[in-house]
């Protein structure tokens, strides 16, 4: 990961993220990264609304999860994010979830979005929201 251009999310685990171990749910994972996603967007400098006003969409084309050690109940987890591959018609995210102060890797994440208009048709975005994109690279 190119740690000048990772961003970071805090995220306390509550009960509901968990099965009855006491352990996160799987498909709470992508709660998880999805936050990170918004917050990484955030912090190049436009939200999903804004995509969405210039007519972009951007649904997960493809997900990957590679669960390391389990996360628990009221752990407070790091999420890492940073934009691995940008092409002219897609994205590709990279996550790592870390625990907050035993900075141990409990996850390896990534997901692959398309752009698309509303119709869901493959576009290339602006060259505006492309540098934004371009400036987390």
């Amino acid at each position: 990961m190119n740690k000048n251009k990772v961003h970071k999310v805090e995220i306390r685990v509550i009960y509901a993220d968990t099965d009855q171990m006491g352990i996160v749910y799987h498909a709470n994972y992508f709660r998880f990264l999805e936050i990170a996603r918004t917050e990484l967007i955030r912090h190049l400098g436009m939200s999903y609304k804004d995509f969405e006003k210039h007519g972009v969409y951007l649904p997960i084309k493809e997900t990957f999860i590679d669960f390391k050690i389990p996360i628990k109940y009221d752990d407070i987890i790091v999420v890492h994010a940073h934009i691995e591959k940008l092409k002219h018609v897609s994205l590709k995210i990279a996550y790592e979830i870390y625990g907050l102060g035993n900075n141990l890797l409990h996850t390896k994440a990534y997901t692959l979005h398309p752009f698309v208009n509303k119709e869901n048709r493959i576009i290339k975005p602006s060259s505006e929201l492309y540098d934004i994109m371009s400036s987390g690279t």
